[in-house]
Parts: structure tokens; sequence; C-alpha cells
């Protein structure tokens, strides 16, 4: 449920997002492309440890008992398991 609520929170935010860029002047809409792509990433592996992690996101198979560090806090994070099936990153 989690997951599916990001994914709609993104979408709703990016739909907002292209309509205010266009309707900025040039430099303004320079500065705001800059401080978001400043303040996004990408979720990624960067050999054993993962880039971009969300805290209570699920985790890819490949990611199972390794660490990560969140986007925003860069905080430490290990995908652990949390139930038979369903494996979450949780802070260390």
């Amino acid at each position: 449920m989690l997951k599916r609520l990001l994914v709609s929170a993104a979408l709703v935010g990016s739909a907002f997002a292209v309509p205010v860029a266009v309707s900025l002047p040039a430099s303004a809409a320079v500065q705001a492309s800059a401080s978001a792509s400043a303040s996004g990433c990408t979720y990624r592996r960067d050999g054993n440890v993962w880039r971009c992690v969300t805290a209570g996101a699920y985790c890819p198979k490949t990611a199972y008992n390794r660490y990560g560090y969140a986007k925003v806090t860069n905080r430490k994070y290990k995908c652990s398991q949390y139930s038979k099936s369903t494996w979450r990153w949780k802070r260390v």
C-alpha cells in the first residue's frame, strides 16, 4: 500500500511540476529544473551498497541483507526480512 501511495504521489507531483515550469520565465525555469535534479536521485546499486534508498520501501532480491543510504538524509539502511516473503529497507 505504501508503494502504491508513493507512486501516486509522484505522478500527481509530476503533473503539477510541468505546467509551472512552462509558465515561469526562462531564468526561473532553469532554477526550478536545477533544484529538482539536485534533490532527485535514482535508486541504484553502487558495488555492494545501494543509493537513494527510501525507508520502508521494498528491496530488490539482489539487495537482500545489503546496506543502502537514504536519498535525502544519507542515513544507513539494511534490506531486512519482515515476513516470510517481504523484504524492506530498515534503518540500522
